[in-house]
């Protein structure tokens, strides 16, 4: 009997430790089953949605006066005065240098003084000559003599006129000994003073004029941006509005807005082999005087306006590694799927899509790393991108050549 009792306790505490066991088993399974099946990843996602974007380009320019004259003297002399202050405003017509007028003056007399001597040779030789057509019609003069008598009327009446030229050539030297300012601007400095000896037409100028109200604003604009512009508005994806087109505004060397709105004047027809790039010329209201020229200026130049423009944030966007753009974006099933995007340029914190991208995609811009194409991921909004009208203003050397 007490064998037998022992033999039962041994069997209990058997079957007792072999369910232990099995529980122990059963539950390590159970946690490596759980294990085996992670939960889904959560991504951040943007809903693409097209916005109206009016598209500005920021330009580098200087500028130059609306009109310039070297003032130059016309005739040789000595500069008695100089008749205006340096770096004024002068008007046209005013005088500015006086050169000595005294040997011009007596130039002028002499020449009045051979034109009367002339003038009253003509006198008598028109006598002269009506007298002798009379003698010929009564035969008492020869044919000869009466037309010796008309060729010296003829060479009489011709050195009046040769006198007249003179006058008015003396009177016209004389009025350049009055040097005249023929546009009206600011005069820089002179290069001459009292006393100086000039020459006519010599090759320093005395000073120069500029005229700075309006003054010119000239831009060069790349080539590739002039194409790839066209090229948007042969497509359809930007329109443009004439009025809009023609303003331009201003951004001073320091940062800050020039209050005057500029026009865009023409465009060159000449590429400069040097660069590249064709000048825009813009006419600017310059009242205070406030625009010098050769000041560095920034034009802000409206291209256009896409009216469903496609933006996406540039935190969403990876590149292969041949640089490709792409986006990964969650299907209506819930799965990923690469994108493959034609860049255009950079706004803000966003890249303009120029292709790849539709309305209503949800575009994962956090969360990229943890995904990859086909897998399963609970998309979780980020932004909300409400249409909305927008303006962008680019600098074009840092936008990045279009992908398509």
């Amino acid at each position: 009997m007490q064998q037998n009792r022992t033999f039962y306790e041994a069997l209990k505490w058997s079957l007792i430790l072999m369910a232990l066991l099995g529980g122990m088993l059963l539950d390590g399974c159970d946690r490596r089953q759980q294990s085996a099946s992670p939960p889904v990843p959560e991504v951040a996602t943007v809903t693409i949605q097209p916005e109206q974007l009016v598209l500005k380009t920021e330009l580098p320019g200087r500028t130059c006066p609306h009109l310039v004259a070297e003032i130059r003297p016309q005739v040789n002399g000595i500069i008695q005065k100089r008749l205006f202050t340096e770096g004024s405003d002068v008007k046209v017509g005013q005088v500015l240098y006086q050169i000595d007028p005294a040997p011009f003056q007596a130039a002028l007399d002499s020449a009045k003084a051979a034109l009367a001597k002339s003038e009253a040779g003509l006198t008598v030789t028109r006598l002269k000559f009506d007298r002798y057509r009379g003698l010929l019609a009564e035969k008492a003069v020869s044919q000869q003599d009466y037309d010796d008598k008309e060729a010296a009327l003829k060479q009489a009446e011709a050195d009046i006129e040769y006198c007249k030229a003179a006058v008015e050539t003396a009177r016209i030297n004389l009025a350049y000994t009055r040097v005249t300012g023929p546009i009206s601007g600011r005069i820089g400095k002179s290069n001459v003073t009292d006393g100086a000896l000039v020459t006519a037409y010599q090759a320093l100028a005395l000073a120069t004029i500029q005229q700075l109200d309006p003054i010119y604003v000239d831009v060069p604009q790349s080539t590739n941006e002039l194409l790839r512009l066209r090229r948007r508005l042969a497509d359809g994806r930007f329109n443009q509005n004439g009025t809009n087109q023609k303003k331009v505004k201003l951004l001073l060397a320091d940062g800050a807005a020039y209050p005057q709105e500029g026009a865009l004047q023409f465009r060159d027809v000449t590429v400069d082999p040097a660069t590249g790039s064709v000048i825009l010329r813009i006419v600017v209201p310059n009242p205070e005087g406030l625009l010098l020229p050769g000041m560095f200026v920034r034009a802000v130049i409206e291209e256009g306006v896409a009216e469903q423009a496609i933006l996406v944030p540039q935190q969403g966007v990876s590149r292969t590694p041949k640089g490709d753009p792409f986006v990964l974006v969650v299907s209506n099933a819930g799965t990923v799927e690469q994108r493959m995007l034609g860049l255009g340029r950079a706004i803000g914190d966003k890249w303009l899509v120029s292709s790849g991208l539709s309305a209503g995609e949800l575009v994962i811009v956090e969360g990229t790393l943890n995904v990859r194409p086909g897998s399963t991921v609970k998309a979780v909004s980020l932004i909300s991108n409400s249409p909305k009208a927008c303006v962008e203003v680019t600098n074009a050397k840092r936008q990045p050549v279009e992908s398509n």
